[in-house]
């Protein structure tokens, strides 16, 4: 184990352990230093690893503070290791993606109010009528946006986020079977649109698992190289994760 290492357990241990509570102040650096046996340098890098995963905060000239430790927010840090996932491990997080987008398509539904309903018929109509892939994108995301928000967990919302952001790096709509592509991702944005709006969960459900099997299907037959500049969304069935 290496020095980074034993202050990175040392940190998380106080904080799993509660010695430490959302929002408070690690005690003094030489104090923890001291404590798990490291160098300040081994300390500030594990202050650095979990800064970036969001659960700690450097205040300069105040200290290290525990995050709120917010879980939507401490999702988030996992897009750092998502964007680098090749092809085929994508595919293995779109089968957990495919139950929390039923999960949440299934709470948009028992809770739908008149506005979402109309919002989503609006989102589609103007996804189907668009021939900018970009406007395309943008209208995808805002739409499986509005499903999560409406399912009322900011966790599965923010995880959602992660898993299209890599998505954004594979693009098919430019393929020889765009065609086939974009009519799937139509059909399946109106069956979850209509079963949202007749208020039935389970079709929901359903119809959201049916719609990221067909984005699995696709990638898994087309198997497209990543784009080394993706843009920052790209339309459900026609990217990996959207």
């Amino acid at each position: 184990m290496t020095a980074t290492d034993a202050a990175l357990g040392g940190l998380r241990a106080m904080i799993a352990r509660g010695d430490i509570a959302p929002g408070q102040r690690f005690p003094p650096e030489a104090e923890l230093c001291v404590r798990f046996g490291v160098s300040r340098s081994s300390l500030r890098e594990a202050a650095r690893i979990l800064s970036t995963l969001g659960v700690v905060e450097v205040r300069h000239g105040s200290g290290m503070y525990v995050s709120r430790l917010d879980p939507a927010d401490v999702v988030r840090g996992f897009s750092l290791t998502v964007d680098l996932l090749p092809l085929d491990g994508l595919l293995q997080l779109l089968e957990i993606r495919r139950v929390l987008e039923s999960h949440a398509s299934a709470q948009a539904a028992a809770r739908a109010s008149d506005e979402l309903v109309a919002r989503l018929h609006d989102l589609a109509d103007r996804m189907e009528a668009t021939t900018d892939l970009d406007e395309l994108g943008r209208l995808d995301r805002a739409f499986h946006e509005a499903i999560c928000d409406a399912g009322g967990n900011s966790t599965v919302s923010s995880l959602m986020e992660v898993f299209r952001s890599r998505g954004g790096h594979y693009r098919i709509m430019t393929s020889d079977d765009a065609d086939p592509v974009r009519r799937a991702s139509d059909q399946g944005h109106r069956a979850i649109v209509a079963a949202i709006g007749r208020r039935d969960p389970v079709a929901a459900a359903t119809a959201a698992a049916a719609h990221v099997a067909q984005t699995e299907y696709w990638l898994s037959r087309m198997k497209p190289a990543p784009d080394t500049d993706p843009a920052p969304v790209v339309p459900e069935a026609t990217e990996a994760a959207p």
